[in-house]
């Protein structure tokens, strides 16, 4: 973080209009309170166990043979020089899967290793298992593989006619959205084709992982896994082993903020293993995993906004389409939510959308945050951006005259039940005080564009002023099934929780601590490791821990709850109801009964598993419409850019945050959540894309992809937390990390439009759409 307003790590934020504790004087646990990551010091001292740290007795390591070619067919592979060099202990290819050769989220229509066609740059098409990293490495290379390389379908536009790269073809899905009088007409009409690019999710520690034999002829699989049962089960199914003999370990998980790894990384692992009867480490480079795991979807966005005279919405059209990459993925639900969204936030009675997503060549695509609703915020954002200048509005104003609230339809039918205080977010964004400009008389102030000594000159400098809203759900959608279960178990004055919820860095831990603590009055509470020993929770992905691992916690903690006063309750004759927990003590509400918590729980040992469910979801139908997501969460931000408008640099000065969160259950890690998913957007806006000319990957490494750096990263100000509680979500929170991922791209470009007058329809915004004439040229 860089200026002297930037978010520190106890913020001082503001909370429907009210200054919100954020620090631990007052409420030093519980719901409510900062409480710190236990994990924090551990990370931070470098002693934090991960995937890459673990060792076995007898270990080998693997490396994986990739192919250089985006499309090929294969003509033979021979790994008999590899086979015959010193140290190397096993080759596996395709024909040593002995179940099923192919997986996939929804459709299982990726190869554990390639066998007849070559689908990306990148694809696995053998594996090495050796006694050391570097013979491994050598084996793989020896691996000598006859391609017939294949021209590859690399424009999402023409994958429809092109040769099917996939028995089922090329479409994935196709969505065809219709919403009121396809006749209506505006007073006001303006287009706009839009693009947005491929961001990687970049995490802080590339894949890896340890798979060791067990004795019953099963595997144990020691991984960064997001959602250890659906790991379990497609390696169970991919090794013809029935899941219990599967076990998934979850280790330390270093960053993850969309599909951990590639999903087919721990299968090699496990055949490995499997074949040699030792344990067998994998650590991915950094190449490997740019080529391996899922990248958000590039789009291609047609849109057509009609509006009356005054700026209110009157139809809108657009036709959105999704590149997926070699496979399908994720990409079915991140059109669903592109054509759910793709009006924004915003009242419009007349809406027709048509959305696709399509396989090519490119690299994978699958979940990254606010999948489908970014792509759509930067272009219906940048529609009402081009009303406002039609009709000579404050692009503020116009979107303020749309907004959407509580009640209102969505285009797909569904009526907007939780609180949704859009019109609150956006007035506290656009009332707050702008950053000072610097002194034009002294130029050493200017902290010009193009980095810390910017070679640009001051009068060179435009500063623009651009807004963006945005909206995602949370949990899954369209019938998905989000339970999670969880257990609490009390024994000599210590609470231990056991759920399968990933603590990823979203903080689920130190929520399920906080949760205990409030309901048992209980100060230690120890959160056990993820496996598949436990019952499954899903993946940590969309807030969803937080409401449904949160609410099985907070479920089964109240019966525990229930366990330790009903004695205390009987003896006095009164009704559990009547006693409260607090701050360690037990006590009545006529204070005939006070004890500690210590006091009553000595001697026992309680335990309660308890489930949480959320409402029931449907599927669009063929129109588009259905009850097809949980709940909803909004954010408004206000981007401030500084614009050389002859180099075509930017710089962003501030970020100016409102967001919709529920209930801020930790109001510290609410703060860093929320920047950290500002500067996600503001990479996404200026810098990160990954480059795949004719399908291969341009420089994959951290030097070839530019990500945000601490000189890039803005000052990110928390203007509003609004905690209007979601009735229907446990503690009454919502998803807090993706929404300004979402809005945070689209105020960027907004900003520099307003700065340069140029349309800015490509995310990320290159040099010469930000070139402009200076004023009076």
């Amino acid at each position: 973080m860089t200026g002297p307003d930037a978010v520190t790590a106890t913020p001082a934020v503001v909370a429907s209009g009210t200054p919100a504790a954020a620090g631990d004087e007052e409420s030093p646990r519980g719901l409510g309170a900062s409480v710190p990551p236990a994990d924090a010091e551990a990370k931070a001292r470098g002693v934090f166990p991960y995937a890459a740290d673990l060792w076995a007795e007898g270990l080998l390591w693997a490396a994986v043979l990739r192919s250089p070619h985006a499309s090929a067919r294969i003509v033979s592979v021979d790994t008999t020089a590899a086979a015959a060099m010193p140290g190397v202990r096993a080759v596996v290819t395709h024909a040593d899967v002995p179940g099923a050769a192919t997986h996939g989220r929804r459709v299982a229509d990726r190869p554990v290793f390639a066998h007849d066609v070559v689908r990306h740059h990148g694809e696995p098409i053998a594996a090495i298992a050796a006694d050391h990293p570097d013979t491994a490495r050598l084996a793989a290379a020896a691996i000598a593989v006859e391609y017939e390389v294949l021209e590859p379908v690399t424009d999402p536009e023409t994958a429809f006619e092109a040769p099917p790269l996939h028995p089922d073809g090329n479409l994935i899905r196709h969505i065809p959205l219709r919403c009121g009088d396809p006749e209506a007409v505006g007073e006001v009409i303006v287009e706009g084709l839009y693009r947005v690019g491929r961001q990687d999710p970049a995490p802080v520690g590339a894949e890896a992982g340890l798979a060791v034999p067990r004795p019953d002829g099963g595997v144990e699989l020691y991984l960064a896994s997001t959602d250890p049962h659906a790991d379990r089960d497609l390696a169970a199914a991919c090794f013809a082993l029935e899941p219990d003999r599967v076990k998934v370990v979850v280790t330390g998980v270093p960053g993850a903020m969309a599909d951990r790894e590639d999903p087919g990384f721990p299968l090699p692992l496990g055949l490995l293993a499997l074949r040699t009867g030792c344990p067998v480490k994998l650590v991915a480079t950094r190449e490997e995993s740019f080529l391996g795991h899922a990248h958000r979807h590039p789009a291609l966005l047609r849109y057509r906004h009609h509006a009356d005279a005054e700026g209110r919405l009157v139809k809108v059209e657009a036709q959105l389409l999704l590149d997926a990459g070699a496979y399908a993925d994720a990409s079915s639900e991140a059109l669903a939510a592109a054509v759910a969204f793709a009006a924004g936030p915003y009242v419009v009675p007349n809406v027709f959308v048509e959305g696709w997503a399509v396989r090519t060549n490119n690299p994978p695509s699958g979940h990254v945050r606010g999948e489908g609703a970014m792509q759509v915020c930067a272009a219906y954002e940048g529609q009402m951006d081009k009303l406002a200048a039609r009709l000579g509005l404050d692009p503020a104003e116009i979107r303020m005259r749309n907004v959407l609230s509580t009640g209102d339809l969505l285009p797909t039918g569904q009526a907007v039940t939780c609180p949704a205080p859009v019109a609150e977010l956006l007035t506290a964004v656009r009332d707050a005080e702008l950053p000072p400009l610097p002194d034009a008389e002294d130029e050493t102030e200017w902290l010009l564009p193009g980095g810390p000594e910017g070679a640009g000159e001051p009068g060179a400098v435009r500063r623009g002023v651009g807004y963006g809203i945005g909206m995602v759900h949370m949990l899954g959608a369209e019938g998905h099934d989000e339970v999670s279960t969880a257990t609490v178990k009390v024994a000599d004055g210590e609470a231990t929780v056991i759920c399968a919820a990933v603590e990823t860095g979203q903080g689920f831990a130190t929520l399920a601590r906080q949760i205990v603590q409030e309901v048992l009055g209980v100060e230690e509470v120890a959160v056990v490791a993820a496996d598949t020993d436990q019952p499954p929770a899903g993946p940590s992905a969309r807030g969803r821990h937080t409401w449904v691992s949160g609410g099985a916690v907070e479920r089964a903690a109240k019966m525990v709850r229930t366990q330790l006063l009903q004695p205390l309750a009987a003896q006095f004759g009164m009704s559990v109801e009547l006693l409260a927990i607090a701050d360690g003590k037990i006590t009545s509400y006529d204070g005939v009964l006070s004890t500690t918590v210590a006091e009553a729980l000595e001697g026992k040992e309680l335990w309660a598993t308890a489930q949480c469910r959320p409402h029931p979801t449907e599927h669009l139908d063929e129109y588009g419409h259905g009850d097809a997501f949980v709940g909803l969460a909004f954010a408004a931000v206000r981007a401030v850019v500084d614009v050389d408008i002859e180099l075509g640099t930017v710089r962003v000065v501030e970020m100016a945050v409102a967001q919709d969160v529920g209930r801020a259950l930790n109001p510290r890690q609410v703060a860093a959540r929320i920047e950290a998913g500002v500067t996600q957007g503001v990479g996404m806006a200026l810098m990160e894309d990954l480059r795949a000319p004719r399908g291969v990957v341009k420089r994959p490494t951290l030097t070839g992809y530019p990500l945000p750096t601490a000189l890039d990263a803005p000052v990110v100000r928390i203007v509003k937390l609004v905690e209007e509680r979601d009735v229907v979500a446990p503690f009454g929170a919502k998803a807090v990390s993706a929404v300004p991922v979402v809005a945070s791209p689209a105020a960027v470009a907004s900003a520099v439009r307003a700065a340069t007058g140029r349309p800015v329809g490509r995310l990320p915004i290159r040099p010469q759409a930000a070139v402009a004439k200076p004023a009076g040229a």
